[in-house]
């Protein structure tokens, strides 16, 4: 299992929630100190810094007008710890190509990363998230289409080596299209996607991509991973490796019981400061129908993150991996063996105000005693044995995870 370290870089230091209406989109910038962002932003790059160091690998991704996550432009800090770092493999996730308007930019800032790093890029790709359509001056409808459409033409610009091409598509066009730099890796840098459902899960199947998902817990893990298994084996013939499933949780390790339990709650600032008010989460024609309606009766999140925000709940639904690294090896590999088995484990390790040391301290206690112990679990991957273990605990009412005392209750 290769586990990939990840803070969104959140600006943190904000007034009283009940003072403003929204985290994304509207929240006034004059909220925001260029003062405090600079010690914030060398504080960030420094931990990706130490993931490096520690033989972790990197993560980062990008979001606009909101403090959750202060990198509008993912590619300046991958450039910057292309230079950086030495060994780490390095994944943007990622690109929201869906509302990018000139997909072959992408294509060439991607193709400069991965000739910079020597061949450590990994480029996800994402349709980007709701809130995110206004800023971008795009209509949220057929995102999925567009970002499929970009994907086909940043592919074709990585692999033509003979000259210009044109592209002529519903969405997007380009003409005399010959990028240079080309990638260092060949035929390309490794692709990976983002997946929200079985259904999402079948077009990244198909191209053997790497499909990640975010936060989806006991709930629905299996049925993502499932849709994705169909359709690999229906469209390649094999079982998918394992090694094509990723899923990225909150992680907390400490010395102690208390410990751990006083950082994982720093860490779900991530979830309890995302105030975001139902025209933001829920523009029309972002989701399906059935979906919105949902949404707009409460039945729902439509802020992408799961509605209970408890660090009791969160750690039962397999959102936020918290403890000692004995229990934290315990959660991690409950829920492995319970989603059939994924071969990437996305840190999220660091969010709101916890500190550099306690991130640093957090890093160290999982890199020496539980990340052993995964590379063993998944190194002992069978997918017969798998299926068959599955097989024995469908849709358990309750999980014990043998953490803290929780229990997982469906």
């Amino acid at each position: 299992m290769q586990t990939w370290f990840f803070t969104e870089d959140a600006y943190p230091y904000l007034p009283d929630a009940d003072t403003y209406e929204s985290i994304r989109v509207n929240l006034p910038n004059q909220n925001y100190d260029p003062v405090k962002g600079a010690d914030l932003y060398h504080m960030y790059l420094d931990l990706w810094c130490v993931a490096d160091e520690l033989g972790l690998e990197i993560m980062i991704n990008e979001h606009h007008q909101t403090a959750t996550c202060v990198i509008p432009a993912a590619p300046i800090m991958l450039g910057i710890l292309a230079r950086q770092t030495q060994r780490a493999r390095l994944l943007i996730l990622g690109n929201p190509i869906a509302n990018r308007l000139q997909p072959i930019r992408v294509a060439e800032e991607m193709a400069m990363i991965d000739v910079i790093s020597r061949g450590r890029l990994e480029c996800g790709f994402v349709r980007s998230v709701p809130y995110e359509a206004a800023p971008a001056n795009v209509l949220p409808f057929r995102g999925a289409e567009r970002l499929w459409e970009a994907h086909d033409l940043i592919l074709k610009a990585w692999t033509t080596h003979d000259g210009p091409f044109n592209f002529e598509g519903r969405w997007f066009r380009g003409r005399q299209i010959n990028i240079w730099p080309r990638p260092y890796q060949h035929p390309h840098p490794p692709v990976w996607v983002t997946m929200g459902s079985g259904a999402s899960a079948e077009r990244v199947a198909q191209h053997r991509h790497v499909g990640a998902v975010f936060l989806a817990g006991y709930p629905r893990i299996r049925s993502i991973y499932d849709g994705y298994r169909d359709a690999y084996l229906k469209a390649h013939g094999e079982e998918a490796p394992v090694d094509r499933l990723a899923y990225l949780a909150l992680i907390y390790v400490g010395d102690n019981e208390q410990q751990a339990r006083d950082g994982a709650q720093k860490v779900l600032w991530y979830m309890t400061a995302n105030k975001v008010p139902p025209h933001w989460s829920n523009p029309p024609g972002y989701r399906p129908a059935a979906v919105a309606a949902q949404i707009m009766q409460g039945a729902r999140g439509g802020a992408g993150l799961p509605l209970a925000t408890t660090l009791p709940e969160q750690v039962a639904r397999g959102n936020v991996f918290a403890g000692t690294p004995d229990q934290v090896y315990t959660q991690i590999k409950n829920i492995w063996e319970y989603s059939g088995g994924f071969g990437h484990l996305l840190m999220m390790g660091q969010a709101g105000f916890l500190t550099y040391e306690e991130t640093v301290r957090s890093m160290q206690l999982f890199t020496k005693e539980v990340y052993p112990r995964l590379q063993e679990l998944t190194a002992s991957y069978d997918s017969d044995h798998m299926r068959d273990l599955r097989a024995q605990q469908p849709d358990q009412e309750h999980i014990d995870l043998g953490a803290f005392g929780f229990e997982f209750v469906r």
